[in-house]
């Protein structure tokens, strides 16, 4: 758990800098589509461990094909590339519950089919999710619900590969998974499927309990 470990957070990707205190954090500029994978690489020399949380931004309907391609697909592969190339010891990917909806039946699920009318996203995040699997890096694959700008209302519940097909979670809870996914070695080469449990009060995070 991450009472037992001290993690240190080299880089970080904040919606507004201006209101965070980044005095003791080192912010560095990585593009996954025009940076090459030598300049990732670079970027990422002396890291041990690697939080992936791209995503295209959703904009024209008619370029969301080509953008959720470009970022959630290529984009991603090519910053695995680059973190395997720089050393990095551990890769968290942050993909989607639902990402492999296909394979159990769930094509056809209100979840997928609204996710995935953006650009076939989740068909493009299932590319990323396999070529890190076939890496040869240690990683672990966090697929969170529906994402909620605010604190958290139920507790957190991980579940296994493939077997939610719904459910919100907090942006906060989502960060406490993956950073702890760091260190743990409980989360080592595993897909954990996250959301909170609304019938149940939140409770304060103390490590992946699995």
């Amino acid at each position: 758990s991450l009472s037992k470990s001290s993690t240190v957070i080299r880089g970080a990707m904040v919606q507004s800098v201006a209101s965070v205190d980044t005095s003791a954090v080192l912010l560095q500029r990585l593009n996954v589509v025009d940076d090459s994978v030598d300049t990732m690489a670079t970027t990422l020399k002396g890291v041990d461990g690697l939080v992936i949380a791209t995503g295209f931004i959703p904009g024209n309907p008619l370029k969301m094909n080509a953008a959720a391609h470009e970022v959630d697909n290529i984009g991603t592969i090519r910053l695995i590339d680059a973190a395997k190339k720089a050393g990095v010891k551990k890769v968290v990917l942050v993909s989607s519950i639902l990402t492999n909806g296909r394979a159990w039946g769930q094509e056809k699920s209100p979840g997928f089919l609204i996710t995935n009318a953006f650009g076939g996203v989740l068909d493009e995040k299932l590319v990323a999710e396999k070529y890190l699997r076939s890496s040869g890096l240690d990683y672990t694959i966090v697929r969170p619900g529906g994402l909620k700008a605010k604190p958290a209302t139920g507790e957190l519940k991980i579940s296994t590969e493939d077997t939610l097909n719904s459910g919100e979670i907090s942006r906060d809870l989502v960060a406490d998974v993956c950073v702890a996914s760091l260190t743990d070695p409980k989360a080592s080469n595993k897909v954990l499927e996250i959301i909170e449990d609304d019938g149940t009060p939140p409770k304060a995070f103390n490590g992946l309990v699995m």
